[in-house]
């Protein structure tokens, strides 16, 4: 779909409407204004190649040179981004394209980021988190026009973050139909390359849920009334409402599953009790602009307060959008806090707003926390108390959780729903195999099949040995290299 170009200029443009290319374009164009882009000819700056070495950089750069073996006679031009919109990479047999791109510096080592030079392929692609393609004209700067650029971002299967993007362009007057097409593969190649190439334990991967959930003053969100966890949990929220009583922006950052939402959550019922507390995460990227309409107005509210969850992962013009608010609020009012992953992922405009930063601490390094969570989830999952045993709680406090608390709950509610009381049997054979070395699925089986035979308490170790159908001296062996505790007899 070719834009025709009205008269005017084009910040002229964005306040009137167009382009005609749908709400997503409109927005980018109306930004790009905001932003004080040239509209008649971009100037990205040059920052320089980093992070070459990364897994992204190897597993985009080899897919991309295979394609473009097969592309060799299309003027097609291939490139790798970074996060923040850097080529790292571009590749093309097209030496007339390439040419073209030099003239408009989209190379390696310029930003391509939309603030930087305006509505394009891989800015907006990395601004939404979403595959898309911009034609000819729907470019903000006028000397992109003759370009057509598809781009998609690339997800990291074991953080969930943005590495970066694989963008296509081609000439303006070349057919369209496949570019987009060509990027969504490229794009998830390399992130299945990563995914096979990475090591040890990845992330879940995190369920569709609501993105929007409110939690009037007798419901505490998350742990609820869970008293007497560690001193490195209470601190945690101790810090947050310290902040929240000073009247500054709190963002909790740390991994996903920790309990960075609920801690923000129990310190605002502490400051203010009387609350009902607005849980917001990322929609989709279709969903953007309702999901602000739904909450938005809600922020300032007497008696309402607001967590916005991963915003490392909202799109940038929505961590504009917040920025702004939080910096206009009326002085010791907070109606907003925040989590992310990281402090870094999260965009300036929105970074500077926020005043105290409460690392959470992942759940292995809070191991004291582990049995009365499970001892909770257990009896939140059966509507009562629901025993967990000494086995069973020497399991779960020698795994890992490279999950959180979110991967505990899971696996403690399925073990409660089975049965009256959670023991070793009805714990998964990852979380039996405990946090040492990765083992492969016949040894994660094996370790938990001999840990549920010495857990159900046999007279002696000959005896095991027997209920598992090794000899006594090949059973010893096996529980000294999978590093199990015992307290059976010889």
């Amino acid at each position: 779909m070719d834009v025709a170009r009205p008269p005017g200029s084009r910040r002229d443009l964005a306040r009137l409407g167009a382009p005609s290319g749908g709400r997503r374009l409109l927005a980018s164009w109306q930004r790009s204004a905001e932003y004080g882009v040239a509209d008649d000819a971009v100037t990205p700056a040059f920052t320089g190649t980093h992070d070459l070495d990364s897994l992204f950089c190897a597993c985009g750069t080899e897919v991309l040179t295979d394609l473009s073996h097969t592309l060799s006679g299309e003027p097609v031009g291939l490139m790798l981004t970074d996060p923040d919109g850097v080529v790292l990479h571009r590749a093309s047999g097209d030496t007339s394209l390439l040419g073209a791109l030099d003239d408009v510096r989209l190379a390696p080592g310029f930003a391509y980021s939309e603030r930087e030079v305006g509505t394009n392929g891989l800015g907006l692609a990395l601004a939404d988190r979403a595959p898309t393609l911009v034609r000819a004209e729907e470019h903000y700067a006028q000397n992109l026009s003759s370009f057509t650029c598809a781009a998609v971002p690339v997800i990291d299967p074991a953080s969930g973050r943005v590495e970066g993007c694989v963008n296509l362009t081609t000439w303006s007057r070349s057919s369209p139909d496949l570019l987009l097409a060509l990027a969504r593969s490229a794009a998830g190649t390399t992130a299945a390359l990563m995914g096979a190439r990475s090591t040890g334990r990845r992330a879940r991967r995190t369920p569709r849920g609501t993105v929007m959930r409110i939690d009037l003053p007798c419901l505490e969100p998350g742990a609820g009334t869970l008293r007497g966890l560690s001193p490195q949990w209470c601190a945690v929220v101790d810090h947050v409402e310290r902040g929240l009583r000073a009247g500054h922006v709190v963002a909790t950052v740390g991994e996903r599953g920790s309990g960075r939402a609920t801690a923000l959550a129990q310190a605002a019922r502490r400051v203010r009790p009387r609350d009902r507390i607005l849980s917001a995460a990322p929609p989709a990227t279709g969903d953007v602009v309702t999901w602000l309409d739904l909450w938005l107005p809600e922020v300032g509210k007497d008696h309402t307060a607001v967590i916005v969850r991963d915003v490392d992962r909202l799109p940038d013009w929505v961590a504009v959008r917040l920025g702004d608010v939080l910096r206009r609020r009326p002085a010791g009012e907070v109606p907003v806090v925040l989590t992310a992953d990281r402090l870094e992922d999260v965009p300036m405009a929105l970074r500077s707003a926020i005043d105290v930063i409460v690392d959470v601490p992942p759940l292995r390094d809070r191991p004291d926390d582990i049995v009365p969570l499970a001892a909770h989830l257990a009896e939140s999952a059966r509507g009562r108390p629901v025993p967990v045993l000494p086995a069973a709680q020497r399991a779960l406090q020698s795994y890992d959780w490279p999950g959180n608390v979110t991967e505990l709950a899971d696996v403690v509610r399925a073990a409660a729903l089975r049965g009256d009381r959670v023991d070793v049997g009805s714990l998964p054979s990852d979380v039996l195999a405990g946090g040492g070395r990765r083992l492969s699925r016949i040894e994660a089986f094996e370790r938990g099949e001999i840990v549920r035979v010495l857990a159900s308490g046999p007279p002696s170790m000959g005896d095991a040995a027997r209920t598992l159908g090794m000899s006594r001296a090949t059973l010893y062996r096996k529980i000294s290299h999978y590093g199990i505790t015992t307290e059976v007899g010889a």
